[in-house]
């Protein structure tokens, strides 16, 4: 088997380990293929790995990982992780918090990012005025809530965002194996995200 054909197949293997229709064209990730680079292999290694946690549940890495493809707004990998978490037992009101934990993140990432970034303190005084009910009771339970916020927060770069809800999830009952788990499941499927759009 020449490289080409040992990378297409690795091609292959990435959309199915995502169920993901092989009949589509995806330009970044036929490029790799195409022009023999061995990083391919690398994301469908990483990719199967960060799936497999010691750490958290399978449902909890599909749901982790729907997360970041509604963060990335990655059409194709919103269904397969949809599809994904679904048939790993996670309901439908599981599915609309990672949503809306996503979109609430988005908004408080940018807000704590500008503070961070300004460093003035009249910015710190004044009251945020989001409203995060969400934040109280959530479907997913205290401890995942705060897991998949930290995430997020880490794949949006916000650093007030990740110090509080690290130190969160933490109290929450969480290891730092959990965590790291988690952060770099974030990582990689925001990876992945960039190849399969």
């Amino acid at each position: 088997m020449s490289l080409r054909e040992e990378l297409h197949q690795a091609k292959q293997e990435l959309l199915d380990l995502l169920g993901v229709d092989n009949s589509q064209s995806f330009a970044s990730l036929d490029a790799l293929a195409e022009g023999e680079q061995k990083f391919i292999r690398d994301t469908k290694v990483n990719l199967k790995n960060t799936l497999k946690s010691q750490h958290l549940s399978e449902k909890e890495t599909a749901l982790l990982a729907l997360g970041v493809a509604v963060n990335e707004r990655n059409a194709v990998l919103k269904t397969a992780f949809t599809r994904r978490a679904r048939d790993l037992g996670a309901s439908d009101q599981e599915m609309g918090e990672m949503h809306a934990l996503t979109s609430l993140l988005s908004s408080n990432n940018v807000l704590y990012r500008f503070r961070h970034f300004a460093g003035h303190s009249k910015y710190d005084d004044l009251p945020a005025r989001l409203k995060m009910t969400l934040m109280m009771n959530p479907v997913l339970g205290k401890e995942f809530f705060e897991l998949a916020s930290l995430m997020v927060s880490a794949v949006n770069g916000c650093e007030a965002c990740v110090n509080s809800h690290e130190q969160s999830v933490r109290e929450a009952g969480a290891s730092e194996e959990r965590i790291f788990d988690a952060i770099r499941l974030g990582a990689v499927i925001k990876g992945v995200s960039t190849l399969i759009h």
